[in-house]
């Protein structure tokens, strides 16, 4: 029994490590070798958790393999456009000006349900509305609506836009977060002096955010 615990939190830690290492892509943005690694990674640290008898080593090694192979191909990638496209294939236009390309959705296996399914994902209920609609790599579709159906925007209305600044967070659960205080350009002594100033401590703060304007959100830890 402790021996199945321990071998488990090893490969799950190892598990992390190997998706940490060859990136951040979501689930739904996998390209397909990235697909295939990521199951072959699943199903080989399955095996020595339900087999004590199998060496740990030979599961570990294939798995830092498939992810050393992963980061190689994709290095290789960025290098070169052909190869690229041989591993990722290419984007594909299936609605332009409101007409379907019923050749390339024939190319992409792609049913009309599957692309009324997609459209109506998108909020598009009617081809005729769509200027351009591409199947990406990823297997997604991206959408650009005629210009008389789009969302009007403060510049098409021409309206002056106020400045609502992205917030930075610097502190998060009584840890100072380093690298975002940084990017606003303040030191640790800057904070905790501006904490001091109010009378509070790092260690008592739940969340304290703030923005290039200077406005500042704090909330406090609630006291037990």
């Amino acid at each position: 029994m402790l021996i199945t615990l321990a071998r488990s939190v090893i490969l799950y830690l190892l598990l992390i490590f190997t998706v940490r290492l060859m990136g951040k892509r979501q689930i739904g943005q996998l390209q397909p070798g990235e697909l295939v690694i990521t199951i072959l990674i699943s199903e080989i640290a399955v095996i020595p958790m339900q087999d004590n008898d199998l060496p740990m080593a030979h599961s570990v090694l294939a798995l830092l393999l498939l992810a050393a192979f992963e980061i190689i191909m994709s290095a290789v990638a960025l290098k070169s456009s052909k190869i690229r496209r041989l591993l990722q294939g290419n984007s594909v236009i299936i609605i332009k000006d409101g007409v379907l390309d019923q050749k390339q959705l024939k190319k992409l296996r792609y049913t009309i349900d599957d692309l009324l399914e997609a459209l109506r994902q998108k909020n598009v209920f009617d081809i005729s509305e769509v200027q351009y609609a591409i199947a990406e790599t990823d297997g997604t579709l991206s959408i650009l609506l005629k210009p008389e159906k789009r969302t009007v925007t403060i510049e098409n209305a021409k309206l002056k836009p106020t400045d609502d600044a992205f917030k930075s967070v610097l502190v998060a659960d009584g840890e100072i977060l380093n690298a975002e205080l940084e990017s606003i350009g303040m030191t640790k002594t800057q904070l905790k002096a501006m904490l001091n100033g109010k009378g509070l401590s790092v260690k008592n703060i739940l969340l304290l955010e703030t923005d290039k304007n200077g406005n500042t959100n704090i909330i406090e830890k609630e006291k037990n």
